[in-house]
């Protein structure tokens, strides 16, 4: 989906720049290694990047956690972001990381390894403690863990910036999700320029196979493509 909106982007006359973040993809590193610092600095190396071969406007693209990121770092960094767009964003990464570690507990259920009767607070003990745990394959650090736990899309108000916000819903006239509109509405009371647009899609972040949503890849090159910069 990422390349599929990056190809549409590039046709409407955008420039788009992928990269795989520290520790995840093809990049350097392992996930065990990754912190979310390491993670702000891969975007502002993307962004001087852009800046050294052009003058046009950049914005930020994240989806899920990645889009949540987009946010703290735009809000973090000095001025230059000019747009930013979210997909499915994270709203709060104590709910997040809690959903991440229920996939630990799914697959000690399915494998029927009665030796580790656990539950999400023992996981994050464990954390808390220090441990690294392995959750899907993925060696995760809890000092990443910490952070991304303390995070809420509420609180990263980007300010001067225009945020198109893409929601994901599985039926039309569904309405925004709770976490979602209580974070829009905290973002209306501090005149946060953010446009809101629901999207007919299956959430093809989570799908086993590989699955397509070609209504939000034209919502979103419509949506920006109509950007006032």
């Amino acid at each position: 989906m990422a390349a599929m909106q990056a190809r549409s982007f590039a046709t409407a006359g955008f420039g788009v720049l992928q990269i795989d973040l520290f520790g995840c993809g093809d990049s350097s590193g392992e996930f065990r290694e990754a912190r979310w610092d390491i993670w702000k600095q891969d975007l502002l190396a993307a962004k001087e990047w852009i800046e050294d071969r052009t003058k046009a406007p950049i914005s930020l693209w994240g989806l899920r956690l990645g889009a949540l990121l987009a946010l703290d770092f735009a809000k973090s960094s000095p001025p230059g972001i000019h747009g930013i767009i979210l997909w499915q964003p994270v709203t709060s990464g104590e709910s997040f990381i809690t959903q991440f570690l229920r996939l630990q507990l799914a697959n000690e259920m399915l494998t029927g390894d009665q030796k580790k009767k656990g539950s999400t607070s023992v996981l994050r003990n464990a954390l808390a403690e220090g441990k690294t745990l392995e959750v899907a394959g993925y060696e995760l650090d809890p000092e990443l863990a910490a952070t991304i736990d303390g995070l809420k899309a509420a609180d990263l108000a980007v300010r001067g910036t225009c945020i198109h916000w893409f929601e994901m819903v599985t039926e039309e006239g569904r309405a925004l999700p709770p976490s979602t509109k209580k974070t829009v509405d905290a973002w209306g009371q501090q005149d946060i320029d953010v446009h809101m647009h629901l999207v007919t899609c299956l959430p093809f972040w989570a799908t086993q196979e590989i699955s397509e949503c070609s209504q939000l890849i034209a919502a979103t090159t419509e949506a920006y493509a109509g950007h006032d910069e």
